[in-house]
């Protein structure tokens, strides 16, 4: 069942959200650009076991947009989401920017955060620097033009060598019925740009997590996942060989059996304790 949030702790931004499933809470967060349509090779199977959220950005699908953003604004987002579904902490999944929202949110709120998993996702450090925004021609390219015509460049951009044909193109299609705000992802551009979440306050993160990442990706670099991995005090890491950005697509089922594993763990540590 769909919901709204009307007010934030960031002010007046809706924000549309949904459920399914039932057992313990999981909170997925999506990357730039991509509403929660993108979760479609991975909702099915957690909620087979989990009360999965997940909810559209700022800026994409139902939700509603801002001019300017953060990544806390963005991690004040994924707060208020689990305060409407009435979740006080969760297990948290996200790709890409949507990883580093998890990562913000567990060092503004580490009470919320029981533990994360982290899809293509980098900190800000030397070594990885992020994008800067987009010029104005730029800009029109990348969220004005109808995405069947940027489909050789989402190819390389998106996808590694092992993914199939049939998966791109089922992918590609539901990318293209996807809607977002021009001006809301450009705000996404700006928060990303912004990040600050370096590898000294990632160190202190303490919440167990999984570091999921393709050998293949193009837009964050694999040693991203290595340096991540090895800073952040309870992680590990799984490597997708010829997968690229968009895992969940390239490798199917295997991506969510690592994250259902992993989640199981992490209950069974968590009634041992209680």
């Amino acid at each position: 069942m769909p919901y709204t949030i009307s007010d934030t702790p960031t002010g007046r931004v809706r924000l549309h959200w949904e459920e399914r499933g039932s057992g313990e809470p999981v909170v997925l967060v999506m990357g730039h650009l991509f509403s929660s349509d993108m979760w479609y090779p991975v909702l099915p199977a957690l909620a087979e076991h989990y009360r999965v959220i997940y909810f559209d950005n700022r800026g994409t699908g139902s939700s509603g947009a801002t001019s300017t953003a953060t990544v806390a604004d963005l991690a004040a987002d994924v707060r208020a989401v689990m305060d409407a579904a009435g979740v006080g902490s969760a297990h948290l999944y996200g790709v890409s920017m949507g990883g580093g929202v998890v990562l913000q949110l567990a060092h503004d709120s580490p009470e919320r955060v029981r533990s994360m998993v982290l899809g293509c996702t980098a900190m800000r450090s030397p070594e990885h620097p992020l994008p800067r925004p987009p010029g104005f021609l730029a800009r029109q390219l990348k969220y004005r033009v109808p995405v069947r015509l940027l489909k050789p460049l989402l190819r390389k951009r998106f996808y590694g060598p092992l993914a199939t044909p049939e998966a791109i193109e089922r992918d590609l299609a539901v990318l293209s019925r996807m809607r977002f705000s021009a001006r809301g992802v450009y705000a996404q551009d700006l928060a990303i740009a912004g990040y600050d979440l370096t590898p000294d306050k990632v160190a202190g993160l303490a919440a167990p997590a999984l570091v999921l990442h393709g050998t293949a990706d193009e837009a964050v670099p694999y040693a991203a996942a290595v340096r991540l991995t090895e800073t952040l005090p309870e992680a590990r890491l799984i490597t997708y060989e010829g997968a690229g950005h968009n895992y969940p697509v390239d490798v199917g089922a295997r991506a969510n059996a690592d994250v259902l594993a992993f989640l199981a763990d992490r209950t069974q540590e968590m009634h041992d304790r209680t």
